[in-house]
């Protein structure tokens, strides 16, 4: 098995959030469910070791 890369599991993330999204009836921009929360919030710790790992590399 090959492992995800960062930018991958970010991808992921947001494809998640984004589906979550269009299915979820009590979720919206300003407000979320439970899970939604849950998925929100992962996309956004992934995102921010993301954009970390971009400046670093890029530094």
């Amino acid at each position: 098995m090959t492992k995800r890369s960062l930018y991958d599991l970010y991808m992921a993330a947001a494809a998640a959030v984004r589906e979550h999204d269009a299915t979820c009836a009590t979720c919206s921009p300003e407000r979320r469910c439970t899970t939604g929360r849950r998925l929100y919030g992962e996309l956004v710790r992934l995102q921010d070791d993301y954009l970390a790992q971009q400046k670093t590399t890029r530094a």
